[in-house]
Order: structure tokens, then sequence, then C-alpha cells
């Protein structure tokens, strides 16, 4: 399964947040507030239970419930929202939803927390696909420090072109491949522990600006993409600067 069939799978799952008894305009406000994600704001009343909370849930599966006023205050702060510890109790329940219209900006605001992790965690892997070497010469300097960090190893991946950076520290992968040109992914494996794995995975959308995608902390997810980077743009022959030198889908390069 692809990137692309990844993110498909989690767009066809559309969760619906129903606000009961809803005032002071919660409904509007919370579609507001997810506008750039999968989730379908609807009110409903009800005899029973306090007004303005919320149920969230997909189909009819039920994954929690909060008063409104918990989900939107300290919205600033939930932005782009990786960390667990920053969460509002509904946006817990929001990893695995797509998220439609994020600007380059917001994704490397994204990315930065799972490099954060990375490197706060210092060891395991790391893997990050920019699309192009114009998009990763920005980050170079990020990327010779997660590489030079005690036992990390970091993978990024670029589409080739003629602006293919040098890199020492870390294994610059050149793949010919669609998958790569078009789609922005940060995966941090936790060093085999459940509880710190994490990953984003978009693509940049045809129809719009942007990007399209969504983040995970699932930990079958994280290694499935993992293990697909790792098959479908394996290792192979390179030459010193980093060009691919086979003509085959993909290489890297480290210099020690």
């Amino acid at each position: 399964m692809s990137l692309s069939e990844l993110i498909a799978g989690v767009a066809a799952a559309e969760r619906t947040l129903t606000v009961f008894n809803p005032r002071d305009g919660a409904v509007d406000r919370l579609a507001e507030h997810f506008k750039d994600r999968n989730v379908s704001v609807q009110a409903a009343m009800s005899d029973v239970g306090p007004s303005n909370y919320a149920v969230l849930g997909t189909g009819t599966q039920f994954h929690t419930a909060v008063d409104v006023t918990d989900v939107l205050k300290d919205a600033a702060d939930v932005e782009p929202g990786f960390e667990r510890e920053s969460y509002v109790p509904i946006l817990d329940h929001l990893d695995e939803t797509l998220f439609t219209s994020y600007d380059r900006e917001r994704m490397l605001n994204a990315t930065r927390e799972i490099e954060d992790r990375a490197w706060r965690v210092g060891a395991g892997e790391l893997h990050a696909g920019f699309q192009t070497g114009a998009n990763l010469r920005p980050q170079l300097e990020s990327y010779r420090r997660l590489g030079g960090r005690d036992d990390l190893s970091v993978h990024a991946y670029i589409y080739p072109s003629d602006d293919v950076p040098k890199v020492e520290q870390f294994l610059l992968h050149l793949a010919r491949s669609e998958e790569i040109r078009r789609s922005w992914f940060v995966v941090y494996d936790g060093n085999g522990v459940d509880d710190y794995k994490c990953a984003l995975v978009a693509e940049e959308r045809a129809d719009a600006p942007g990007f399209r995608g969504f983040w995970t902390y699932d930990p079958s997810t994280v290694d499935y993409i993992r293990n697909h980077l790792q098959t479908t743009y394996s290792i192979i022959e390179s030459d010193g600067d980093g060009h691919d030198m086979s003509g085959t889908p993909s290489s890297a390069t480290k210099r020690s």
C-alpha cells in the first residue's frame, strides 16, 4: 500500500462531532475550528444531559465526549497538536484524521515536533521526505545536527534533480518516484518503544494549494510506513556526491 493509498484510507473515515443542546454559536465555532480537518460538525437536541457538550464518533463508534468550552479554549496552543500532553481531551482522538489544507509553514511546524521527539530520545530511526533538494537545503543544518545525535539514524528522501546537496551526517535517498516527488513525510520509530512512535504523512494537493494528510501515534501504522520506505527505497550503489548511479528507483549515500 502506497503513502497515497494510506491517506485515501484515512480520508474515507470521516469523524462526526455532534454538539448536544448547542448555545453561543457552538456549532459554527467548532466548524471553523476544524475547517481543515476531516470532521463533520452537527447539532442535536436532547432532553437529558447538559447543554453545549460534544460527542466525537466514527459511524456508530464512540470515541469521547467533552464540554465545548474545553475543545475551544487555548486553541492557539494546540496547533499543530502532535504532542499528546498539549491536547485537550477531544483532540487526543483526532490522530489518523485527515487534514485537508496545510500550507508549508504549518507542515514545517508539524514536522518540527516529530524531529524534536527524535532529538530528545537520541536513538532509533528518523525518515523524512522533502520532495526536492531545494526543499531540503534550508533544513540541512537541522538534519546534520539530528544525524550527529548519539544513536539516531537519519534518512532523507528527495526526487533527484540538479539541486542535490552533499551530506555527511545522514543518509540521502534519491528516488525517481512520483510518491517521493509529491509526498511530505516524517516518521520516527521511537527506538522501538511504542509510546514514542509517531509519523506525519501528507501529499501535495493537485486540486488546490497546500497538503492533505494525517498524523499518527499508532505503532502498527508507524511501523508499516517505516517498512514501506525501507523496502521501496532500499540503499543501493551511489557515487560520493549522493547521485544515483544505478538508474533504479533509489539510492543513498552517507560519508563518514
